[in-house]
């Protein structure tokens, strides 16, 4: 999950099984929804099943690898002694949704609770692996969350998950750079552009920022820019790489990959925190959990960087979500709703919230968004600058409407291999586009989807 401090979990993704996805997807179509767990009751739509089987306990195993889990398990059992929580590292991201894919296919060996990326929740929700939670008056939190956050944890009525962070997108700059070549901050993508050539014109080793193809970063621009690539019905999926949003975003990112003012460095590398404590890497577009990771990363660049809304095309206020995620209870669960008790205490209780965010992550829930000591929030390392004011408003900015793939996971593992050719050759990025939308059409289709384009 991109909030954390830890560079492992933007590493490339490797490859599913192949034949997984569809066998589960094509079989989770023909299964009840209302299946809660291996003879659990059904919720009766109201909380109260979820509060009943909080005071009964009962012993309940968490897959997450956040760095808060042990002590935001320890916090909950302190508050509801009649509960266990095993916590298990069951790998980041793509190892843990491996065992969890397989536990799936096994039909055992699944969690009660999981923790899912955004960009994955569709692909486990697909394939009938999560409890629909508006069975246990889950519809009553909407609310509590950020209107992008609650989207990528529910489909239609069904609610599969609860947000835990977020990850609105926004501008870090480095003020001393840009002061010492007399450049503006950027509001718009062509002020951008300008202010790329000036910082490579006045030092040739120094860039506005990196990008050697990251499939993350590339869906969020095409998010931002307000494309809609990918739509889903069922099994029924159409993929539109060409769109007037995606194409907005290319032609605007072709001008920096062709001209050579974008620095080959790949990020989280220790040369790419250099280059960010150095200031030959000016800026970062990236999601709003980056703050701890600059501090920590980076220590050089201490009071030089800043943080401004994410340029846009027009100047009009837009922003896309990068990285985050949440929790969801698995299929497989003996008491689901115990699960779902321990699910929204993690992610709805102010306790549980606190602890994730002193271990950097950056919220979800509008209470905390909108809170005066969260707005007032001053780090040093940012020169004292009220960073989350920008952050917060960043999350009321994210443009509505956008879905992943329900093989995102797979499609992510496969850009390097596509678009990213484009970056390595400089070459356009409508190309790798193209190219990678082939590959994903031809995957979904041999996986059993009807995948149009």
């Amino acid at each position: 999950m991109k909030h954390l401090p830890n560079p492992a979990a933007r590493r490339t993704l490797t490859v599913l099984a192949v034949g997984t996805v569809a066998a589960l997807a094509l079989a989770g179509c023909s299964t009840g929804g209302s299946d809660t767990g291996s003879g659990a009751a059904a919720g009766d739509g109201s909380f109260d099943s979820v509060k009943a089987a909080l005071e009964k306990g009962g012993e309940i195993t968490y897959w997450s690898w956040t760095p808060s889990a042990e002590d935001q398990a320890a916090a909950f059992m302190k508050e509801y002694p009649n509960v266990k929580v095993n916590v298990v590292n069951a790998g980041t991201n793509n190892d843990e949704y491996t065992k969890l894919q397989n536990a799936i296919k096994a039909g055992s060996g699944a969690p009660d609770v999981v923790q899912i990326e955004y960009y994955a929740f569709p692909q486990f929700s697909l394939t009938d692996a999560f409890t629909d939670l508006s069975q246990y008056g889950f519809a009553d939190f909407e609310d509590d969350y950020t209107a992008s956050t609650w989207n990528s944890v529910t489909e239609g009525d069904a609610i599969y998950g609860l947000p835990q962070d977020s990850g609105p997108m926004a501008l870090f700059y480095n003020k001393a750079v840009f002061d010492a070549a007399g450049i503006a901050v950027p509001t718009t993508w062509d002020e951008y552009y300008e202010a790329a050539k000036a910082i490579h014109a006045a030092n040739p080793d120094a860039y506005i920022t990196n990008d050697t193809g990251d499939a993350g970063f590339a869906t969020s621009m095409i998010w931002q820019a307000g494309g809609k690539p990918f739509a889903t019905d069922g099994t029924d999926v159409t993929i539109d790489l060409q769109d007037e949003g995606s194409k907005k975003w290319t032609e605007n990112w072709n001008r920096l990959v062709e001209e050579d003012l974008i620095a080959p460095t790949s990020s989280w590398s220790d040369e790419w925190f250099r280059a960010l404590g150095d200031g030959s890497i000016a800026t970062l577009v990236i999601g709003a959990w980056m703050p701890g990771n600059l501090i920590s990363g980076a220590p050089d660049g201490a009071g030089d960087w800043r943080v401004a809304p994410m340029p846009t095309y027009d100047g009009t206020p837009a922003s896309a979500e990068n990285g985050g995620g949440g929790q969801a209870v698995t299929k497989q669960s003996e008491n689901p709703a115990l699960a779902a008790g321990f699910l929204w205490w993690l992610n709805n209780s102010e306790d549980s919230i606190s602890l994730f965010m002193e271990s950097g992550g950056f919220p979800s829930t509008t209470a905390e968004l909108s809170s005066d000591e969260f707005l007032a929030d001053a780090p040093e390392y940012f020169g004292g600058q009220k960073i989350n004011e920008v952050l917060a408003a960043a999350a009321n900015d994210v443009v509505k409407g956008w879905n992943y793939l329900p093989y995102q996971v797979y499609g992510n593992s496969i850009f390097g291999d596509t678009v990213g050719q484009s970056y390595q050759n400089g070459t356009d990025l409508n190309e790798g586009l193209s190219t990678w939308q082939d590959a994903l059409v031809e995957y979904g289709n041999d996986q059993g989807f009807t995948v149009n384009k």
